[in-house]
Parts: C-alpha cells; structure tokens; sequence
C-alpha cells in the first residue's frame, strides 16, 4: 500500500479531518465547519441542506438540530446520512457516510449552554421547517419565549445532537490538471478496522 505523506499522512481520518478543519479556520471566512447534509425522505427522494458540525471526535462527527424538523425526521426514519464539507480556499474537501445515532444527553446540554442567550431562546421560538406566516409572528413568539423562560432556558426537549459514525470518509485535494488526490476509508461497521484505498480523480 502506498505510503500517504503531506497533507495525507497518518492512519486516523479523524485527526486528518480535524487538522484540515484547523487549518480551514484562519483561511475561511465565514463557518469553516459547515457541511452540506444529506438525508433521504420515507420515498428515498434526496435531501441536503447547510449545518454546522460542531465536533469531530475520535469515531464520530457531531452536529445539534431541531428534533421536529425535516431533517431530523429523516435521520431517524433512514439511521443513515452523508455529508461534504468543502474548503475552497484549502481546496479541500471531507466526505463521510454512515450510520446516525441522537446526542440527546449531557453533551447536548453542554453544547447548548453554550450557545448565546439568543440563540438559546431561538431554538424555543422556531417550528423548524414548517409553515411560517411571517417574521412578525416569529419575533412575536421569541419575545414570548424570552419572558417565559427567562435568561437561563433549558435545552428544549424537542432539540438535540446527531453522532454520525462513518463506514465511509473520503479525504479529497486538488490537484493540477484535475488530477486530484482521493483516498478513501472504508469499513464494514464502525466496529471494525479501516481499509484505505487510493481513488482515481
């Protein structure tokens, strides 16, 4: 198997993505941590949408979403998802696809707690991804949350993590002539070793 060097060296696709990310975040300007998510309705048709990914950790990546949105109904309807996220000026990408499990303990409470005081009260005030009659009505119903639930809310009940565990990740970098380097990680589940391979461009 051909030895990775530079940019790719090392055995974890972990801690190759997370020194990417590190190196995104100076050069980005804005969210170096965002991925496109997809996900697929109860039809199979497709689905993708923005997200923040808020942790990579040592088997799993993590991000937090309203468990009554469109999104969360499809992750746990399909237990599956993928995700891309693209630095464009690293011209580098991450791809992983794999299995999805809820973050609903003390760690999406850390997290949300340590969201602003806005943010907290907005995850209260939004029916994510249905109907809205207007921004009004919106504001209307923070400003009703904020004197209900105060300056220290709760994480609400209905909003969470995701933990996606990858069978797959591919690691992607430009290169000249459209000859891009891509090596793929592989497993059977995430309990058993990688297999690495090296793809054609």
């Amino acid at each position: 198997m051909e030895k990775r060097t530079g940019l790719f060296a090392g055995d974890d696709p972990f801690e190759i993505a997370r020194r990417w990310l590190a190196e995104a975040e100076p050069a980005e300007v804005n969210d170096p941590n965002a991925i496109a998510l997809s996900t697929v309705d109860a039809d199979g048709l497709p689905n993708a949408r923005m997200v923040l990914l808020k942790e990579i950790e040592a088997d799993a990546f993590v991000f937090y979403t309203n468990y009554e949105s469109a999104k969360a109904q499809e992750l746990d309807g399909a237990g599956k998802a993928a995700f891309v996220m693209h630095w464009k000026s690293l011209r580098r990408q991450v791809r992983a696809r794999g299995l999805i499990t809820r973050e609903d303990g003390p760690q999406a409470d850390a997290y949300y707690a340590s969201r602003s005081l806005k943010s907290r009260l907005g995850a209260w005030a939004s029916a994510q991804s249905r109907p809205l009659s207007s921004r009004t009505a919106l504001l209307a119903e923070v400003a009703k949350i904020t004197a209900s639930k105060g300056p220290n809310p709760p994480r609400p009940p209905f909003w969470g993590g995701y933990r996606l565990r990858p069978l797959e990740i591919e690691l992607w970098a430009d290169g000249d002539f459209r000859l891009h380097d891509r090596f793929q990680w592989r497993r059977d589940s995430p309990d058993t070793p990688w297999s690495v391979t090296r793809l054609n461009p």
